[in-house]
């Protein structure tokens, strides 16, 4: 049974994948905030676990972890993730010190990418076998994917041929910080107009100030009642989803972009949104109606912990921490 760990800033979900690829038991506990307590966070995540599945933490075939900041996955170091107050910690090594069984670590929206591919290829199983004498097209797997994580920033991964790309420097699906206006607001990287200033929880922030729980929800809501600024705001931010999706096919041609993050929660109405800027887009340009961006287009089911089961998968294949 493989074991998969999301550290997140405010909460570590966990979920255990058998051998037959399934979902068995999931775990979520409050993280706690440095380096010594995202350690103990993790090892009473492994303990949890282990009750839950009745195996001693030995018997976990691999175990993974995805986690915020800059990740070496070859030697399991984290660096600057400032919310959870590491500046630089041997995570896969202490952890694999204290639980005798080799722990891999990686990058979380890396880490997401591949538990969304696996989401994919479920799907599609299950689609070829359901329309194994219709010629159901959902059984046609996704052999690349981009996930395109959607929170307080905006990141993505990329699965190629099965295999997460990392790049020459760990770097591969930050375009979040690629400026699409010179002109545009002044970005936490330094950079103006960059595409996380359109496209992110913060700049629903910026754009729809609010001291609503629920930022995104409440704008959309706003927007589908009629409210004029609501609908330039949200119009404004599905352009920005559409074009991070038309960077990601345009780059590397994948055959799914699949959304994910905590603003995946507007659920159809981001996905629906986005689909509709993508065809009018198409609409002004036979280019991008003969590849039909908005196909391409699809958002993680809600409650599916894609990070969690991407880092079970980090821990399983050992190339996993090497390909680039």
């Amino acid at each position: 049974m493989k074991l998969g760990i999301d550290i997140g800033g405010t909460k570590t979900a966990a979920v255990a994948i058998g051998a037959d690829g399934e979902l068995s038991d999931q775990v979520r506990m409050p993280t706690g905030f440095g380096a010594e307590a995202v350690v103990a966070t993790a090892l009473r995540t492994v303990e949890r676990m282990s009750e839950l599945a009745g195996l001693r933490t030995a018997s976990f075939t691999s175990i993974g972890i995805g986690i915020p900041g800059a990740v070496d996955s070859a030697t399991g170091r984290v660096e600057h993730a400032v919310n959870l107050g590491l500046e630089g910690l041997d995570l896969g090594r202490r952890l694999s010190d204290r639980l005798g069984i080799d722990v891999r670590v990686e990058n979380d929206v890396k880490a997401a990418a591949l538990g969304a591919h696996h989401l994919l290829g479920a799907a599609a199983g299950a689609g070829a076998r359901a329309g194994a004498d219709s010629g159901d097209e959902l059984g046609r797997p996704a052999t690349s994917m981009a996930y395109l994580n959607l929170g307080t920033g905006l990141a993505a991964g990329v699965v190629l041929d099965g295999r997460l790309l990392r790049g020459g420097h760990g770097i591969a699906g930050e375009i979040g910080h690629i400026p699409i206006d010179p002109a545009g607001v002044r970005c936490g990287c330094g950079q103006r107009g960059c595409l996380e200033t359109v496209a992110s929880g913060l700049a629903i922030a910026r754009t729809w100030p609010t001291a609503s729980e629920h930022p995104a929800r409440e704008l959309f809501d706003a927007a589908d009642a009629g409210d004029a600024r609501a609908i330039v705001v949200r119009e404004e931010f599905l352009s920005g989803v559409a074009t991070a999706v038309r960077l990601l096919v345009l780059t590397v041609d994948v055959d799914a972009v699949v959304i994910g993050g905590g603003l995946a929660a507007l659920g159809g109405r981001l996905m629906d949104g986005t689909r509709r800027i993508l065809n009018r887009w198409a609409a002004d340009s036979a280019f991008l109606a003969s590849i039909d961006l908005a196909a391409r287009v699809q958002v993680v089911p809600p409650g599916f912990p894609a990070a969690a089961v991407g880092a079970a998968l980090v821990g399983e294949h050992p190339w996993l921490k090497s390909s680039s």
